[in-house]
Formats: structure tokens, C-alpha cells, sequence
């Protein structure tokens, strides 16, 4: 994958993106494209960041760790969007600036604790992830336990929790997805209702389904295939 076939590709998503945002009468500038790099190489990133992508998503820490070297230099937004193992929250509060998959108070509080004793500055952004079909494979905070879990979260000190965040079942029909996006921004209305506060952000969409999310709401997409092509070989778990 070439720096001109990632812009080019960056050019239909961003095309999609405005397209959909015109038909929910809504401005394609308020939604941020997440470039989901997990299984690509730090070289690609780079091309990524060359082609005006400032967002990238990583879904694990010990592969986001072997990649710095790669990617030293560039002034883009670091977000872990996969799932978090309790016993990696410290080393991932010191390399994302976002945390988009939170799924229970503990791993907040880890996360909340690892900032304060290492003496970052600033808030760690977090979002919630919730489960929002029964799928016992999916992570993600159950729905019924993200309004009492929030309100504990919204007070740590180091954290900022900014909104919600999901992982649909995979449906061709993208129509069909529709539903579990619009129950995000619903929860994400009374919640704000409940806790008092401003929660910008829906972090819902990926590459066959983003349009739809941004009907619906959507703010930040994490876009990989669309941009990058097929990844390579699933990495072994770490």
C-alpha cells in the first residue's frame, strides 16, 4: 500500500462520510475518521499520516509498543480501541491519549491510578464500550450496568469520559446494524440527562457500515479495510 493508494482510498471514505452526513442534515467536519492500524505495519501508518490522517486505533498494547520506533515524530492522536486486559492498564495509560474501550469501573480505576502515580499531565480520554447485542463473545459493559457505572467513572480525577462507544454484531446488511447504533446515541441522550454532563462522543461505525452510523449519530468512525485493504495475518494474543 502506496502513500497515492491510501489517499485515494482516504478520498472515497471521505466522499462516503460527507454523503452521509448531508443526508442527516449534519456537517461531515464534526466527525473524526479513526484509522484502525491493528495488524499493519508502522510503514503504513506513516503513509496514512502523509495522506492528512491525524487518528489511528490500535487494539493492543504489546503490537502498539513494537511499533513506536516506527512511528516516532508524528503528531497524530493515539487510540486503543481493543479490548484491555487489567494487567496492561498501566502501560496503556502512558501510550494512548484514548482509551475507546472501557468496559467496567475497575479498569478505570487502574487506568485512573496509573496516570496519577506516573504523573502524566492532563486527563486520559476515556469511552465506554457497551454491548449492545447479547453476543457472549463481544467485551463491552452490559446496558443495564452503564448508568451507575458511569457516574463512578465520570469522578476520577485522571479521566475524562467523553461518551460511548460499541462493536455491533458484523451484519451484511448494513440496514440491519442500524438499530443497535441508534440504541448507543439513545443511551448516550439519558445518560447525559442522568449524570448531568456533556458526552460528545459516539464512537460506532466501521468499514461496511460507517454511513449508517453516521446517520445515526456517529462522531468518530474507525474505518481499516476501506483505507488500508485486507490486513495481514492476525498477530498471535499477547
Amino acid at each position: 500500500m502506496t502513500v497515492t493508494l491510501v489517499k485515494e482510498n482516504l478520498l472515497r471514505i471521505q466522499e462516503r462520510i460527507a454523503a452521509a452526513a448531508a443526508r442527516a442534515g449534519r456537517d461531515a467536519g464534526e466527525i473524526t475518521l479513526i484509522a484502525v492500524s491493528k495488524t499493519h505495519p508502522a510503514s503504513a501508518i506513516r503513509e496514512a499520516y502523509e495522506a492528512g490522517i491525524r487518528h489511528f486505533g490500535e487494539n493492543r498494547v504489546q503490537e502498539w509498543e513494537g511499533k513506536l520506533g516506527g512511528t516516532e515524530g508524528l503528531a497524530a492522536t493515539w487510540h486503543l480501541i481493543g479490548h484491555l486486559q487489567s494487567n496492561k492498564a498501566a502501560r496503556a495509560a502512558k501510550l494512548f491519549h484514548s482509551v475507546d474501550s472501557v468496559d467496567d469501573v475497575a479498569l478505570a480505576q487502574r487506568l485512573d491510578r496509573a496516570r496519577s502515580e506516573g504523573g502524566i499531565p492532563g486527563k486520559l480520554r476515556v469511552l465506554i464500550e457497551v454491548r449492545v447485542a447479547e453476543e457472549e463473545t463481544k467485551s463491552g459493559m452490559r446496558i443495564e450496568e452503564v448508568t451507575a457505572s458511569s457516574k463512578r467513572i465520570a469522578e476520577l480525577p485522571q479521566l475524562q469520559l467523553a461518551g460511548l462507544m460499541c462493536i455491533p454484531p458484523f451484519l451484511e446488511d448494513a440496514e440491519e446494524v442500524r438499530p443497535y447504533f441508534r440504541r448507543l446515541r439513545e443511551l448516550r441522550d439519558e445518560l447525559e440527562g442522568k449524570l448531568n454532563m456533556g458526552l460528545p462522543v459516539l464512537s460506532m461505525g466501521m468499514s461496511h457500515d460507517f454511513e449508517v452510523a453516521i446517520e445515526e449519530g456517529a462522531t468518530e468512525v474507525r474505518v481499516g479495510t476501506a483505507l488500508f485493504g485486507h490486513r495481514e495475518a492476525q498477530p498471535a494474543k499477547q
